[in-house]
Formats: C-alpha cells, sequence, structure tokens
C-alpha cells in the first residue's frame, strides 16, 4: 500500500514563483527526493508519493506551506491503493493509488482536498470531514497557516514553546489556533490514523 498526493496551485500566477516554488520543494524535499519521490510538473502541479498513514499530515502540512502566500492556495487528491509500476521518475509510476489519487482529483470541484482510497465506507465520512475542516483551512491567512503549520510539526509542544519559536505573545498563540481550527482538525487527523 502506497499513498499518492497530486496537488497543483491554485492561482499560481497572482503569487511570486520563487517564492512559493522555494517553499513547496523545501516541504516536499522533507519526504524523499525528485524525480523518484515527488515530481513538479507543468509549472504548478506536483505529485508525491507518501506511506498512507501520514497522507493526510503530509497534505495538511503542504495546504499550510502554500497559504502561507497572499492570493495563492492549493487543490489536493490523496489516492491510496497499490503500487504496481515502480518507474524512476514518480510522473511513470503506476498502480491503484496513482488510479485514485488522479480520478479524485479529477473530482475535486469546490472542494481543494479529498482522498480516495479502496474503502468506500472510509471515504464518505472522512471526505465530509474534510469538507467541513476546509470551511476554515480556505480562509486560512499567511500568519495563520504558518501557526498551523508551526504547531502541527511540533506538536509534542505546548503553546509556550510554539509562541518561542514564532517568536510571538503565549496568549496570541492560544487564540490563533482557535481560529484555524488546530484541535478540530487534530481530531480528523486522529479518525484518519486509526483507519492505517
Amino acid at each position: 500500500m502506497t499513498g499518492i498526493i497530486t496537488g497543483d496551485i491554485i492561482s499560481s500566477r497572482s503569487g511570486d514563483p520563487n517564492l512559493w516554488l522555494t517553499a513547496l520543494k523545501s516541504e516536499l524535499n522533507k519526504y524523499g527526493a525528485s524525480p523518484k519521490q515527488w515530481e513538479i510538473y507543468r509549472g504548478d502541479s506536483f505529485q508525491l508519493e507518501i506511506l498512507p498513514k501520514t497522507a493526510l499530515k503530509t497534505a495538511l502540512l503542504l495546504k499550510a506551506t502554500i497559504k502561507q502566500f497572499k492570493s495563492i492556495d492549493v487543490r489536493l487528491a490523496i489516492g491510496v491503493g497499490e503500487k504496481t509500476y515502480d518507474a524512476e521518475s514518480i510522473t511513470e509510476s503506476n498502480g491503484s493509488a496513482f488510479v485514485n489519487s488522479g480520478d479524485c482529483f479529477e473530482g475535486l470541484k469546490k472542494s481543494t482536498l479529498a482522498i480516495k482510497t479502496e474503502d468506500a465506507t472510509f471515504n464518505n465520512p472522512i471526505n465530509i470531514m474534510l469538507d467541513l475542516a476546509l470551511l476554515t483551512m480556505d480562509y486560512w491567512t499567511p500568519k495563520a497557516a504558518l501557526l498551523f503549520k508551526t504547531t502541527l510539526e511540533h506538536s509534542n509542544y505546548n503553546q509556550v514553546e510554539i509562541a518561542k519559536v514564532l517568536n510571538r505573545k503565549q496568549s496570541n498563540i492560544s487564540a490563533g489556533l482557535k481560529r484555524t481550527g488546530y484541535d478540530e482538525i487534530s481530531k480528523m487527523l486522529q479518525f484518519y490514523n486509526a483507519q492505517f
């Protein structure tokens, strides 16, 4: 079993590609090397192979990375399944994980994040949860996105430690995390992780 995240930047031309592309590559590099584990193609689209268990957390971190830049966002489709053909480049590899990710991506109409696995009884509830989470995530400010990303990356830190990392007041951290929907999104992550 593997996880494939297919993504593309929304309104990529309205942001400075030097900034968001550097941030995107830096985030993707944490999960392996290009073009084997990840690849950017057509300028603003990308694909990443990831363990199914960490796929949703990774997608949230990718969204928070991109939302730190004003006026752009990212569409992300997670596909979970098999990898039956392993090529030198991820965009040439194949299997049900790739098909699920592609189908899921094609199905993204108004939503910016969805999941497709082999298990329909799991797909329905997780995608409803994602749609609800996106009511908050799609409207993150750059500051909120940075706070969410930092807190998710350092989930063992308390708010005082997060405040130190971001050089902010601890009182601002608590209010900021409420606005990002951090606690509720964490519960969704726990539900997702329990399936794998």
